[in-house]
């Protein structure tokens, strides 16, 4: 019997809930739903990503059909409805993710350049006399001039000219290392 029914009776009956008249419609018209659907996207993977959400969404979608066309031409404006939204949620996403990637790019050159920077400041430390950069090493951990004296019990003011001979000096081996 469902073979003779017609595919507006079916769609009125699988708007009801009769699952065998949807099984029945889905049957029918599977193939062409996804023939199709690969010439609205042109690849393969996409139309049957299309089709599956067509069928997906046939069963409250079909509350809307109202049999004033054939159920063919409603379903197929029913696929290409569900292509355009597609397309749309696609290009929504391609807007809203432009740039991302040269953000992304820009922000790992940063964290490579901080990573160099502070590999070449540890080698270079290591350049220093002792008393140079243990205070260095103070002051680059958040220590205040007079923290730092009180740790190395020396004055403040010996911090300060240390720091400034230790940036003279990684300057100098900067500059060295730049000429070579």
């Amino acid at each position: 019997m469902r073979m003779t029914t017609s595919d507006e009776n079916l769609a009125r009956a699988a708007a009801g809930g009769d699952v065998e008249a949807f099984a029945c419609l889905l049957e029918r018209h599977y193939d062409a739903v996804f023939r199709l659907a690969f010439r609205l996207t042109g690849v393969a993977a996409e139309a049957e990503d299309l089709t599956q959400d067509v069928c997906a969404s046939l069963p409250a979608k079909l509350g809307g059909f109202r049999a004033e066309a054939r159920f063919t031409t409603w379903l197929w404006r029913v696929v290409v409805n569900a292509a355009h939204d597609r397309r749309r949620r696609a290009a929504t996403h391609a807007r809203h993710a432009e740039g991302w990637g040269d953000w992304e790019t820009a922000r790992r050159a940063a964290d490579r350049e901080a990573a160099e920077a502070i590999d070449w400041l540890a080698e270079a430390m290591r350049a220093l006399p002792e008393e140079l950069r243990d205070t260095l090493a103070l002051v680059l951990d958040d220590q205040s001039h007079e923290e730092a004296a009180e740790v190395l019990g020396i004055a403040p003011g010996t911090v300060s000219w240390r720091i400034s001979e230790a940036k003279k000096r990684l300057r100098a081996l900067r500059e060295k290392e730049d000429q070579t």
